[in-house]
């Protein structure tokens, strides 16, 4: 029976008159505006911005896989290493002897040289092949004794600083060192960004590594003179306190002169070999070598290191001693009239410059 129903019903509603059938409407279709085939990138300041509206577990997932990603953009980091192995070196012998590693100077500075050693073959370099600045080894050699090399790995130290002690004088006994550090970011904002004992810039290019390994090659020699002028102190301490005692001045004329001497030839070659207050050309062109330099400078403390070494320096002064000869006192400074004029020479050049 209720199949029967069921039938009638059906039949009776498809020949009805008044009786319609049911039209579902057709869906309205929304216009959805054209999206390009791959999506819009954004920057990553943009992304961390917006990482803080999300759940905090889904914050910290999409936060540490943020930072992975920035750190893809830092290329790695190039080593430098900084010495001081002799007290002077020929730069024109150690040109000649490598010319064709010899960059050609972009400034009048005459005292430093670079040079590059690349690792791909010299038939490839000589078509023309660019290859990236961080992918070859340079040294910076400077005339007073220092050599900075980028990007030499510390098994590699010694040949290369063979090829510069053919040509230096006055080898020392034991070199000083420092180290330190460029690192690449080529999505940096800023033209260079500081960090302990290194410096990140966009690219490392070679007016960089002249700008940097001359500094640095200031930095260690520095090093090495306050390091003489601690010694020359101890010795006059010494003196000093022998007279304390004794009320006399026992110490060999000779040799007083000599440590006179060494004073103010070290005072002088770090004003003028050095050339500690010299303004770089390089840093005067463009102001992005312009904040490398006055960051490093500030970095190393090269104006505090050098008025520390002025006033080491100033201590170095006698009380009144007996001229052997004409039985005279000498100078309260204890310096001959032959070498007392250097220090105030000295002292006018540097205040000239530091204004």
């Amino acid at each position: 029976m209720g199949r029967l129903r069921a039938a009638s019903l059906l039949l009776n509603q498809i020949i009805s008159p008044n009786i319609r059938p049911r039209i579902f409407p057709r869906p309205i279709l929304k216009r959805i505006p054209p999206h390009p085939i791959f999506p819009s990138l954004r920057p990553f300041s943009a992304i961390s911005s917006q990482l803080a509206e999300l759940d905090p577990e889904v914050r910290d997932f999409a936060y540490a896989n943020v930072s992975s990603i920035t750190e893809v953009q830092e290329t790695g980091s190039i080593p430098i290493k900084a010495f001081f192995l002799s007290t002077g070196i020929d730069l024109k012998s150690l040109q000649a002897e490598n010319l064709d590693n010899v960059l050609p100077p972009t400034s009048r500075a005459s005292n430093y040289i670079t040079l590059e050693y690349c690792d791909f073959p010299s038939e490839i370099a000589g078509i023309g092949f660019n290859t990236k600045v961080s992918s070859s080894q340079y040294m910076v050699v400077c005339q007073y004794g220092s050599a900075v090399l980028f990007n030499v790995e510390d098994h590699d130290v010694e040949s290369y600083l063979r090829i510069i002690r053919r040509h230096a004088t006055g080898l020392l006994s034991e070199m000083k060192k420092d180290d330190y550090a460029v690192k690449e970011k080529p999505l940096l904002v800023e033209d260079m960004q500081g960090g302990p004992d290194f410096v990140i810039l966009r690219s490392l290019d070679t007016d960089s590594i002249r700008l940097i390994g001359s500094l640095l090659g200031q930095s260690i020699a520095l090093d090495y003179f306050v390091s003489q002028v601690d010694g020359m102190v101890e010795e006059f301490a010494d003196i000093n306190r022998i007279m304390e005692k004794s009320g006399t001045f026992t110490m060999d004329r000779k040799k007083l002169l000599q440590l006179v001497g060494k004073a103010n030839s070290n005072l002088a070659d770090v004003i003028l070999k050095v050339g500690l207050f010299e303004r770089s050309e390089i840093a005067w062109r463009e102001a992005k070598y312009a904040q490398i330099y006055e960051y490093l400078r500030e970095e190393y403390e090269i104006t505090q290191r050098f008025g520390n070494l002025n006033f080491k320096l100033k201590f170095v002064e006698f009380p009144p001693l007996m001229n052997f000869r004409e039985g005279l006192p000498l100078p309260l400074t204890g310096r001959t009239d032959d070498t007392a004029c250097i220090p105030s020479c000295a002292s006018q050049y540097v205040s000239v410059h530091q204004q």
